[in-house]
């Protein structure tokens, strides 16, 4: 059934400085939304296979797949017995077959499973694993995949071990990046390690795995990683590091550590922290375009500009609880949600800065605790002062879930979709465009039997 979107409760008590919006949402086209039911646990990860179909999986064991557009469960995928700690979408290349879109799950059980999402059966099943896989990543132009977790291993399509390294660290690897020249970026706690793959040369499946450098720059554990380009990837860390990295030599470019600072973002009323617990300042999510990385930090949001090496605009307190996914659209907006339930749309948005108004003296500093002297303001008001300054406006609350909302997807007209720790999917849809399809399909209806009558 379709519900109507209940808009502009606020959840945020009187102290909280969190942004709220009225129900007259006008650029919040999300104004119905279908509740899909059938996983019996924490919904973790949501995975597109095309245009119109995508995969759910969490801590029930359990995999759904779903039609975005009509919200109709597919298939229900069995076969492990834990929960799903990875994920990833994976279709094939193969010349001589169909082609096929396939899905891989890695599980606490330690098992990884290959799945056709044409037909819902299990293509394959690995159990050789002596320690969970934390994650997957498939290398589409190589047509293998990789599995991260105490080593890194190369799989092909049809499961075949081709290399793997030796026992890295009882921590793991948290998360892969693929990078150019057949290499690819490992999380393993606080280090960065680049590993080459290199194909056999004598025709065979054979491929070996060289450690060529490891990057120690981190004062914490990694806990975000992304590529932007061929040229640049980014990573996270629990205390609120990001690095931007080249992604050919492996040298930082730059360096953001201070997201919390007030004197760092003027926009925001100065508060004197000398401590930051992880949970305030753990770097959660990084995506990218090709101009910006936008991080969800602790509370807030902030949008790193490359080109620029700062930050341009940031909502600190974005929602009342930790962000755990934030998503770029194509209309210069962006989608947060939160362990407090909520999804919130923001739009960047640039207004003209004022001569009088004061400037950000720095970004690099490392803690940013002191006032800067006169002649650095100068520098930094003459460097800035043809800057465009740049905010982030809430344009949208959705309201529907009970409980942290994991991650979303975002399927252009056909809606979003996100996934819950109430064990619940959502697919929000554009009311307006809904109401039109209702509206076409009746006409055509009413067309039909229109047609009959006149036969008759």
């Amino acid at each position: 059934l379709i519900n109507s979107l209940v808009g502009g409760n606020c959840r945020c008590c009187s102290k909280s400085s969190v942004q709220t919006i009225g129900e007259e949402q006008i650029q919040n086209p999300y104004t119905e939304l279908l509740v899909l039911k059938g996983h019996q646990d924490i919904v973790r990860f949501l995975v597109q296979i095309d245009d119109y179909r995508f995969a759910s999986a969490g801590d029930d064991g359990i995999i759904f797949i779903w039609n975005a557009q009509t919200g109709e469960k597919l298939y229900e995928l069995h076969g492990h017995t834990h929960k799903i700690t990875a994920i990833a979408p994976f279709s094939s290349s193969d010349v001589t077959e169909e082609n096929t879109d396939l899905i891989i799950t890695a599980s606490a059980d330690r098992t990884v499973i290959v799945w056709d999402c044409a037909s819902g059966r299990q293509v394959q099943k690995v159990s050789c694993f002596h320690s969970t896989v934390k994650c997957l990543t498939v290398l589409q132009r190589l047509n293998v995949w990789l599995s991260g977790g105490s080593d890194l291993c190369i799989w092909n399509r049809k499961l075949d071990l081709l290399c793997k390294t030796s026992h890295l660290t009882d921590a793991g690897i948290s998360a892969l990046v693929e990078l150019p020249k057949n290499c690819v970026a490992a999380a393993v706690g606080k280090e960065l390690i680049i590993f080459r793959l290199i194909a056999s040369s004598n025709g065979s499946e054979g491929w070996n795995i060289l450690e060529v450098k490891r990057l120690v720059d981190h004062q914490d554990n990694i806990s975000s990683l992304v590529s932007v380009n061929d040229l640049t990837f980014v990573t996270g860390s629990h205390i609120g590091e990001l690095i931007v990295w080249d992604a050919l030599d492996w040298t930082k470019q730059a360096s953001e550590c201070n997201f919390w600072d007030s004197s760092v973002h003027p926009d925001v009323q100065p508060e004197i922290k000398l401590s930051q617990s992880p949970h305030e300042t753990s770097v959660q999510h990084l995506t990218s375009d090709e101009e910006c990385v936008f991080a969800a930090v602790g509370k807030g949001i902030y949008v790193y500009n490359l080109q620029m090496k700062r930050v341009i605009a940031c909502q600190r307190t974005a929602h009342d609880s930790s962000v755990l996914h934030i998503e770029k659209l194509p209309n210069r907006q962006l989608i947060s949600c939160s362990e407090d339930g909520s999804v919130r749309i923001w739009e960047l948005r640039e207004k003209q800065q004022l001569p009088a108004e004061p400037v950000p003296t720095g970004f690099f500093n490392m803690w940013g605790f002191g006032r800067a002297n006169k002649q650095a303001n100068q520098a930094a008001k003459k460097m800035h002062e043809n800057t465009p300054v740049y905010f982030l406006e809430l344009v949208g609350d959705l309201i529907g879930h009970s409980s942290a909302v994991q991650m979303f997807l975002y399927f252009g007209e056909l809606g979003l979709a996100t996934c819950s720790a109430d064990h619940l999917i959502i697919l929000w849809k554009d009311g307006e465009r809904e109401s039109s399809l209702r509206s076409l399909t009746l006409f055509r209806k009413l067309a039909q039997n229109g047609d009959l009558q006149l036969r008759l």
